[in-house]
């Protein structure tokens, strides 16, 4: 609730400790509809008043393109109107590689005191009491992968070229890597691990599994983390999903379980590989929803290029035990394991995508597996690609849409993320994402490369 006592209380204790810590200022962020981070600063004194009453900021932001320009749609767009960004303290943090500042996530109210039908947070955790009543919970987490470049001008200028998952990568940028491990332990960031990934002067990170909300709050820490820590070093980090066109692009790859108390769907059941009979049905919604998705996981004109065959990316919609190059990798860990370490992971997902609508999006469509107790096509055993087109069809494997066009008009078909969304934000981003497909309608590929290379 706007303006109750318990909310000025908490902020004035909270800019104390901040103050006593030497913070100036705390960013209030978000992320827009096209995958942009935005926020607005307040100095640490003023946090107890923002902290009961949010700061102003147009609901314009929702119909905001990855250039800054502005679509509109019936729920989105012009010039009228405020809402209230409000911190999420519980979540607040102290940046350690932006020294005096703090970070913290935001829910979006209206000034009337109710929530904004499109906050994303909201709808994380909207999806979350869907499961809950069920008697069901998830637990997720992003892989972040990014490319870093020479300077800070246009042209990408590989940080190393040594080889993928290659020594001499780390080696080159060793201070690098130790800088940014002590900066997200800084923050009470769980890192698993982090390697050189296949691209060139590309990395990649891995964090434990949280909640869905918790796990997309990290990830855009983790991100602006990346890039301040990137910054120090003389660095520019891209998190765009194409570099350069035919190469290989930056993943933002979801790893998902779902649990009944704490057993977890994924194992210790009678179907396939283990899976229970709920666990399968859930992955058979995502699979059943997956084209629909990718105007959620792959929502950028660029998420296309980077969504190729034989790249590891997913592009078939298809299961399989440790497969690679299927849609929906079944990941049971190895034999001797602790248990609950089976999950699956999502691969068609890039950085443009917002954690928040994947997360939300991703366990809705497990939701509706549930409900309908859907049962999982054949399992795909070899690379996809690999398969003649009759072969395919016997599987029931099918390619999943190549372009933003295509995605979009899943999107706009789909019952299961329409009802997930709600109306005004599913409107509001098939809006979004027709604007982006005009924005780019008469590019090449690499105009589409140069202009999203450093957004995200």
């Amino acid at each position: 609730m706007l303006g109750d006592e318990r909310s000025i209380a908490r902020g004035a204790a909270t800019a104390a400790e901040l103050a006593e810590a030497g913070v100036v200022a705390v960013a209030f962020s978000y992320i827009d509809n096209s995958g942009i981070g935005r926020m607005k600063g307040v100095p640490v004194g003023r946090l107890s008043e923002a902290a009961a009453w949010g700061v102003g900021m147009s609901p314009v932001f929702d119909a905001f393109l990855l250039d800054d320009s502005i679509t509109a749609s019936p729920s989105a767009g012009g010039p009228v109107g405020d809402l209230c960004l409000v911190p999420d303290l519980d979540q607040l943090v102290v940046l350690a590689a932006e020294p005096g500042w703090a970070w913290v996530p935001v829910d979006r109210w209206e000034q009337s005191g109710v929530r904004h039908r499109q906050c994303q947070r909201e709808l994380v955790r909207s999806v979350v009491a869907r499961a809950a009543e069920r008697g069901l919970h998830a637990r997720m987490a992003f892989e972040v992968e990014w490319m870093l470049s020479v300077g800070f001008g246009d042209e990408f200028v590989a940080a190393t070229t040594a080889s993928a998952y290659g020594t001499n990568r780390v080696v080159e940028l060793s201070e690098y890597c130790v800088d940014l491990l002590r900066a997200l332990s800084g923050q009470g960031i769980e890192v698993l691990q982090i390697h050189p990934e296949y691209a060139v002067g590309q990395f990649e990170l891995s964090v434990a599994a949280a909640d869905p909300l918790t796990a997309a709050d990290r990830t855009l820490l983790v991100r602006q983390t990346i890039r301040a820590v990137s910054h120090r070093h003389g660095l520019h980090p891209s998190f765009a999903p194409a570099a350069f066109v035919g190469g290989v692009g930056n993943g933002m790859h979801l790893h998902v379980s779902v649990w009944d108390d704490d057993e977890n769907l994924l194992e210790g059941g009678d179907g396939p590989h283990g899976l229970t009979t709920r666990g399968e049905a859930g992955l058979a919604g995502v699979l059943t929803s997956l084209p629909a998705l990718l105007a959620v996981t792959a929502p950028s004109v660029a998420s296309y290029l980077r969504l190729q065959p034989q790249r590891w990316a997913g592009v078939y919609r298809c299961w399989g035990l440790e497969n690679r190059e299927a849609a929906v990798r079944l990941v049971t860990g190895p034999e001797g394991a602790s248990t609950g370490a089976a999950n699956a992971e999502v691969k068609p997902i890039d950085p443009t995508a917002s954690p928040y609508l994947v997360a939300a999006c991703v366990l809705a469509a497990s939701l509706a597996g549930v409900d309908a107790e859907a049962r999982l096509p054949g399992e795909v055993t070899v690379d996809p690609a690999s398969l003649d087109e009759a072969e395919r069809a016997a599987l029931g494997v099918e390619r999943l849409p190549t372009s933003l066009e295509e995605a979009v008009a899943q999107l706009e078909a789909s019952d299961v993320l329409r009802h997930a969304l709600g109306p005004e934000l599913h409107e509001t981003l098939v809006a979004v994402r027709r604007a982006e497909c005009q924005l780019f309608a008469d590019a090449t590929d690499e105009e589409v490369v140069a202009a999203t290379l450093w957004r995200h």
